[in-house]
Formats: C-alpha cells, structure tokens, sequence
C-alpha cells in the first residue's frame, strides 16, 4: 500500500487539496517570497512600477554616470546571484536602482530633492543656477 506520509506530496491544511512537500534541504525554507515578478513586461503603463525590468531602469537614468554606476551594481549583483545561488542580492539592487529611477523620471522633482537635500547636509541655500552635478555632489546624490 502507498504511504502518503512518506511520498513527496502533502495535504494542504488550509484547502485539503495535495501539493508539493517542501523539500528537507538545509536552507530551504517554507515561506520563500521574492520582491521581483517574472511576468512579462507590461506593453504600455508606467514602465517603473514594481518589478521594472533592469533595461526599464537604466533607461530612466538621467546621466552617463548614473548608467555607469547601474551596470556595474547590475553585473556585482548578478556575480553575486551566480556565485551563492540566491536572487535576494540582485532583487535588492534592482529595487534600490528603481527607485533612483523614479526620482530621475521627473527631472525638475529630482532638482528639487537634490538642492533640498544639499541644503540640508550643508545647512547653506543652493544657487538656483548651481549645475545639478555640483548640487547632486553636495547632496551625495
């Protein structure tokens, strides 16, 4: 007779139906959440949302040297996701970038921030003609 309680599926508490048992590997972990969906792309909205593909974000970007910076935290992040077989490392990146590319999308909000926050780490008032590599220096932006 075929013992369920030793074969790979069980019954799920909540609907009774059989699923998958989790595997017994070390490290594997019952809740496993991921902060990236794997859905395609969608064709028209707001290109940033939440799970914004690497090629959305970087596009976003406002300078040369901020799509310098992105493609190598992008290629550390994918070594690192190669190496320890974890994507956590290159989702984390992914959403820190998105986020910079969110302020990026409106430029003149991003001026905003930028000289706000100089202002505030230098406790002096930024020109208003002050170029906004200088005041994104200051800000440590």
């Amino acid at each position: 007779m075929f013992d369920l309680r030793r074969s790979n599926v069980q019954q799920s508490a909540t609907t009774g139906t059989w699923v998958p048992r989790s595997p017994s590997l070390p490290g594997y972990h019952d809740s496993v959440t991921a902060q990236y969906v794997s859905n395609d792309p969608p064709t028209s909205g707001y290109p940033l949302r939440p799970g914004a593909s690497p090629g959305a974000i970087r596009a976003a970007l406002l300078s040369e040297q901020d799509r310098a910076e992105f493609d190598t935290d992008y290629e550390l992040a994918l070594a690192d996701a190669r190496r320890s077989l974890d994507l956590a490392c290159l989702f984390e990146t992914l959403e820190q970038w998105r986020r910079i590319a969110v302020l990026h999308s409106d430029p003149q909000n991003f001026r905003r921030v930028a000289r706000r926050t100089a202002e505030l780490l230098t406790g002096q008032p930024i020109p208003g003609d002050e170029p906004l590599t200088v005041t994104r220096a200051k800000a440590g932006l």
